[in-house]
Order: structure tokens, then C-alpha cells, then sequence
């Protein structure tokens, strides 16, 4: 059996290190996460993770760019998977749209935004993942255009009015879930996709 190199040992350390920050990130947010909150989680010295990255925001920037590296494959996924182009848009829609209030990934990017006003290395990863958000959803509506599925004439545009739409949407979703419930949002979701790309809500049915 193949021993680990030592070099496979420190990425495996980093993506450990990487983990235990985004759950306390979770828990006591961006602008209230130490390293010797990080460090005390996994029971390691703060020594350690400074070895590993130089400084609490290398850490985050690092934290954040490995949860978008993610959430972007799987939207390239989604896009370009198999299905008609209603229920590949329905899909992408649905990973858009939060699971639950308390949907990990929708917090921690909710304080994200927050942070990108005031750091330019947040505020980067924030433009990438909006940037990845609205290609999917372009690329999916031009598809459908191409096949006759869809009547888009500007699917850059539409991309960009559902997404922002259902950015106002999910966080009220967010902060007011008894006003405002995951299907009623799905259901506003399906609605002005379907506006945009030509078709009848009921086509996601």
C-alpha cells in the first residue's frame, strides 16, 4: 500500500483547516471568527494554522474560494446535464433556492456579502459566484432557445433579473420564513423564469 507524501498530508491538513473555519463561520459569523476559535474546534494550536496560511483572512479567502470551487462545478452540473432545458432551468432554480432557512450555504453567503464591502478579496469570490450563478442560468435559457424550447431573445438579461429576484426573495426567505415559505418562493422562482424564457409556468410541472 502506497504511503501519503507530505505533501498529500499538509493539502489533506489544509482542507481540514478549511472545514473547521467555515463551521465556525457559521456559527459566530466572518467578522467574529478567531484563529483560536478555529484552533480550539479541532483541538490544534493556533501555531499550526498560521503555518498553513499566514493569516486569518488568507484563511477565510481560502475557506470561501474552496465552497465556491464546489458550488460552481455543481452548477456547471446542472446546466449542462441531461433533460429538456425546462428541467435543467427547474433545476438550476431549485439548487439556487435554499433547502431551509438554516441552509449552510446561503449563510455563509449572506455574510459574505457583508464582508465583500469591506474586503476587495471577499468582494472578488462574491463577483465569481454571482458570475457563475448567471452563466448557468444564461446558458441554460439560450440552450432552450437554439431548440425551440424557449423564446428568449436575451438570455444574458433574463439571467440577470431572475437572479437578482430571487436574491431579495431568498433572503427574506431567510430572515422572515413565516412570510414567506420555500414553495411560495419556488412558485415566484418558476413564474418569472418561465416570463423570461417564453413558456408557461405549468411547462415545470
Amino acid at each position: 500500500m502506497r504511503s501519503t507524501t507530505r505533501a498529500e498530508q499538509a493539502d489533506q491538513r489544509r482542507a481540514e483547516l478549511l472545514e473547521a473555519t467555515r463551521k465556525v463561520v457559521l456559527e459566530r459569523g466572518l467578522a467574529n471568527t478567531r484563529i483560536a476559535d478555529i484552533a480550539k474546534s479541532i483541538n490544534v494550536s493556533g501555531g499550526l494554522i498560521h503555518y498553513h496560511f499566514a493569516t486569518k483572512d488568507e484563511l477565510i479567502t481560502a475557506m470561501l474560494r474552496a465552497t465556491l470551487d464546489i458550488e460552481s462545478a455543481r452548477l456547471d452540473e446542472l446546466a449542462a446535464g441531461p433533460g429538456t432545458a425546462v428541467e435543467r432551468l427547474d433545476r438550476v432554480l431549485q439548487y439556487y433556492i435554499p433547502e431551509s432557512r438554516s441552509d449552510q450555504s446561503w449563510l455563509l453567503w449572506i455574510d459574505a456579502w457583508n464582508t465583500a464591502l469591506r474586503e476587495p478579496a471577499v468582494n472578488g469570490i462574491m463577483l465569481e459566484l454571482e458570475t457563475a450563478w448567471l452563466d448557468a442560468l444564461a446558458r441554460v435559457l439560450a440552450d432552450g432557445t437554439r431548440t425551440g424550447e424557449f423564446a428568449c431573445d436575451d438570455p444574458a438579461g433574463a439571467a440577470e433579473r431572475i437572479d437578482a429576484m430571487l436574491d431579495g426573495l431568498v433572503i427574506r426567505y431567510t430572515l422572515h420564513p413565516t412570510v414567506l415559505s420555500r414553495s411560495r418562493l419556488l412558485d415566484h422562482a418558476r413564474t418569472a423564469a418561465a416570463r423570461e424564457a417564453g413558456i408557461r409556468p405549468d411547462a415545470f410541472a
